[in-house]
């Protein structure tokens, strides 16, 4: 990893904690559907990033949301959780490409950056809800807070994305 993207990481670590925790976590819809948009920070981890450290800034990343959150650790293990899996679906999502560290995340096609985005945000929000919940009484529950606040994370994360692709070009 080059210096420029130590400080771009760095800026955006910082930014999407404060994003998350002054702003995101105040909104919540129809008491279910909330937005965690922190997690674009371990969607954009450069691929030839360590590995280990992803995981390590993920769980730290997690645990900041924690503590202004009060949740006892779920962000961080959800976190953690998929950072450590991003290989599998980085090979999942983006194939040979990937194996040939020839992905920018940024500029791949359409569909491959939304199956990556779709499964890594689902697979963090069933992590975390069940943590969260943690009782086979509300598995309904477990299954709508993931389906809608996932919905709801890939459109802003998305969103998120185009708006500063758009002005990066």
């Amino acid at each position: 990893m080059q210096s420029n993207d130590i400080l771009i990481n760095i800026v955006r670590f910082i930014a999407l904690v404060f994003i998350q925790v002054l702003l995101l976590n105040n909104i919540n819809l129809g008491g279910y559907i909330n937005p965690f948009l922190y997690i674009y920070f371990i969607l954009l981890f450069p691929l030839d990033g360590n590995k280990s450290l992803l995981i390590f800034l993920s769980f730290l990343l997690g645990l900041s949301i924690d503590i202004f959150e009060d949740s006892g650790g779920v962000h961080a293990a959800a976190s953690a959780f998929i950072a450590y899996i991003r290989p599998i679906v980085l090979k999942y999502s983006f194939g040979v490409s990937y194996e040939y560290k020839s992905v920018k995340i940024k500029k791949a096609d359409t569909t491959e950056k939304i199956t990556y985005i779709t499964s890594l945000v689902l697979m963090h929000h069933f992590v975390m809800f069940s943590l969260e919940i943690f009782s086979f009484k509300h598995i309904p529950l477990l299954l709508k807070s993931t389906l809608f606040s996932g919905i709801f994370t890939i459109v802003l994360t998305m969103c998120t994305m185009i708006l500063f692709n758009r002005k990066s070009k």
